[in-house]
């Protein structure tokens, strides 16, 4: 099948939404201009480009209708440009249809609400927005001043024309506030204080939580009258890249140390779990995780303290050396989490409090939490 209009309906027929309308704006909006021309496919070890005049029509279409994320940039390099496969971190990409719906579902937008949109990327949410609300109500802001241009350039070309702004959206855009939702197509280590200042009382903040271990959660916050903010996670398994400034920094070839040893309270398989690896960024939001075939690395980026696990008999011992017991917050994390029964995601919230403070918090607010890196 080579009709976009078709294919476009096709997907959103599959898309599971709890709001229709959200339906219609996939059925509405053409993809295919938002992914210009070319995108990346990794093979688990590099990005190659697929280019569109080199691609069967019906076949391009085909990877555009996918309910798939495609990055188009990879260390700033886009898919376009590339002559060949390339290595390296994504750095913008055009994310799966049923993920955008679904967060702009979880956020509560609805026909009236003014958004601001953070992170453009291709533009593809963007118009999604649009074609919702108007595109009076919808307001957009990008870091990258090139992708900026280039999603510009696919919005007005698809016939919608929102308010788009280039600059850091980590800043919020000022200028139009008070806005009634922010959804970030970025994930961030804490929410940016801008961000709650913007948001008028009863509104909603709708992001992801990651950090340098690539855990995240989904969570969706209501700014309350005096300032404060408070959410639930939930339970979906999403993931988005996170915004530049909360990028992990360089780090430096690991050489493992023996220091401390003991035997591990807990098996380290628990750092594969989605809401245990959450977890363990939580306790150790400084470390980056890594893993073997026989057990974990945790390695702290700002003080050089590491932690490495290896089988021991029938369990598993643990080596740390530096100033920080990486293993032990880790442990003690996960134990608590334990304790309750290992839930999942939606048993986490996350409380903004007056003083700036940023709580993780498991169960309900009172419970054992963890404060962001702000």
């Amino acid at each position: 099948m080579t009709d976009p209009a078709d294919l476009r309906r096709q997907l959103a027929a599959a898309v599971p939404v709890g709001d229709p309308a959200w339906r219609t704006a996939l059925a509405t909006v053409p993809r295919e201009l938002f992914l210009g021309n070319g995108l990346f496919q990794f093979d688990g070890r590099q990005w190659t480009p697929v280019h569109r005049d080199r691609t069967d029509p019906g076949e391009w279409l085909g990877l555009v209708y996918q309910d798939t994320t495609w990055v188009t940039q990879v260390d700033g390099t886009t898919a376009v440009d590339a002559t060949g496969p390339v290595t390296g971190r994504p750095t913008s990409s055009s994310t799966l249809p049923s993920l955008i719906v679904r967060m702009l579902d979880v956020a509560g937008i609805s026909e009236g609400h003014k958004v601001l949109e953070i992170g453009t990327g291709t533009g593809y949410s963007t118009a999604i927005l649009c074609s919702r609300l108007g595109d009076n109500n919808v307001y957009s802001i990008e870091y990258d001043p090139s992708l900026a241009a280039a999603a510009a350039d696919h919005i007005h070309a698809a016939g919608y024309h929102p308010t788009l702004i280039t600059g850091d959206g980590l800043a919020g855009h000022k200028d139009d506030a008070e806005y009634d939702h922010i959804v970030a197509t970025c994930a961030v280590r804490h929410i940016p204080p801008a961000w709650l200042y913007q948001v008028r009382a009863g509104g909603t903040i709708t992001t992801t939580i990651s950090g340098w271990m690539l855990a995240s959660g989904l969570v969706r916050l209501t700014v309350q009258d005096d300032g404060t903010a408070t959410g639930r996670f939930h339970p979906d398994q999403i993931g988005y890249m996170l915004a530049r400034p909360h990028e992990r920094p360089p780090r430096p070839t690991f050489h493992q140390h023996a220091g401390h040893t003991r035997a591990t309270r807990v098996n380290p398989a628990l750092l594969q779990d989605w809401t245990g690896q959450f977890l363990a960024q939580l306790a150790a939001p400084s470390a980056e995780l890594m893993t073997t075939g026989a057990g974990v690395i945790l390695v702290d980026v700002a003080t050089g303290s590491q932690a490495w696990t290896e089988p021991a008999g029938g369990g598993w011992t643990v080596h740390e050396h530096g100033p920080l017991r990486l293993w032990d917050q880790v442990e003690d994390a996960l134990t608590a989490w334990q304790d309750v029964g290992s839930p999942p995601h939606s048993d986490l919230g996350l409380t903004v409090d007056l003083d700036g403070t940023q709580r993780v918090w498991l169960g309900r607010p009172d419970g054992p939490s963890w404060n962001l890196p702000v």
